[in-house]
């Protein structure tokens, strides 16, 4: 009687991780496509929760707050009553995605905001726009 085998021979062991590995690189690669989408809507909810911020910042503390927008993200700055400047309080980056805004809105203590904006926040895969009202609301909507 011939003796039974135990265990695995090299070739099917080679063949096991090539496969594996193989469906690795097929699960990364549909990874990758799903990172700038998600890289949009984290930069979406980044700049209204940040918008909504600086509202609340300029309610509590009685200060008017600007939220200053750079192509990476944006800036908050307080003004500084004693030497008439914004001073930056808090910067935020918003990795994989564009700003642009066409003004830095200013937000007053009764929740108001002057200097209304319109932010556009982009990657490849779609445009929001974040609108400003008077009253301090605000409201992203994707174009396109």
């Amino acid at each position: 009687m011939g003796r039974k085998p135990e265990g695995f021979t090299l070739v099917e062991i080679v063949l096991a991780l090539t496969l594996a590995g193989l469906f690795m690189y097929g699960a990364a690669y549909s990874f990758q496509r799903l990172v700038p989408k998600f890289q949009l809507q984290s930069g979406i909810w980044e700049v209204t929760s940040g918008l909504n911020q600086a509202r609340f910042r300029a309610i509590m503390s009685g200060e008017p707050v600007r939220v200053r927008f750079v192509p990476s993200g944006f800036v908050f700055e307080r003004y500084d009553e004693a030497a008439k400047i914004w001073r930056a309080a808090r910067t935020a980056s918003l990795p994989g995605v564009a700003v642009l805004a066409n003004n830095s809105p200013v937000f007053h203590p009764q929740g108001t905001v002057s200097d209304l904006a319109s932010i556009t926040v982009s990657n490849a895969l779609g445009i929001y726009r974040i609108t400003i009202a008077i009253s301090g609301r605000v409201r992203a909507t994707r174009v396109g």
